[in-house]
């Protein structure tokens, strides 16, 4: 139930708990209970505005992926923070130690910040930035999904309600067959 209401609130932060309720199959009341308790257990964390950046004026979005002088970690991360261009930056495995998502009017601010700002960080022992050309898909968060039935691969519709696919065999529950026979009616048909 609550992954329910995740999910609503996802695409609508600002549903009433009467809509919400109703979007769930609950009453008012067990809405408001579940909804407080995520927000008192931490699962939501708080409330905010989405903002289109180009409406804004921040036509470009780069991702800055940059190699961290070990010793001066707390360097970067403070400098980073003052830094209003910088949307996210998560430490990564792999080539480089950090990755930062920048958003900025044009190519050229993006040049100035990794040029004149980034790599004048003593902390910073190199960079590489990409340009995103188009940004295909953008969730506020993801919920993890129910898990599928082993005996389906990825992409195939769930079996019928009590009917099991083993191999090239189909298997049905007695209880399930056996209303067909009574009928007289052959379960395959």
């Amino acid at each position: 139930m609550h992954f329910k209401i995740l999910d609503v609130l996802r695409t609508q932060g600002r549903i009433s708990v009467a809509s919400l309720a109703e979007r769930i199959g609950v009453s008012r009341a067990n809405a408001y209970t579940r909804f407080e308790a995520l927000r008192a257990d931490g699962v939501i964390s708080g409330f905010s505005a989405r903002v289109d950046p180009t409406r804004v004026g921040l036509d470009i979005c780069a991702l800055v992926f940059v190699t961290v002088r070990q010793e001066l970690w707390k360097q970067f991360r403070a400098t980073l923070a003052q830094m209003p261009e910088v949307e996210y930056c998560a430490i990564t495995t792999g080539q480089h130690d950090a990755m930062i998502q920048i958003r900025v009017p044009d190519v050229g601010a993006v040049h100035r910040l990794v040029t004149d700002q980034l790599a004048n960080i003593p902390a910073v022992r190199a960079t590489e930035t990409v340009i995103i050309l188009d940004e295909v898909l953008r969730r506020p968060y993801v919920l993890p999904q129910p898990p599928r039935p082993l005996d389906s691969p990825p992409g195939t519709a769930p079996a019928a309600p009590g009917a099991n696919q083993f191999g090239m065999t189909r298997f049905i529950r007695a209880a399930d067959g056996r209303a067909d026979l009574q009928r007289g009616t052959d379960p395959e048909d």
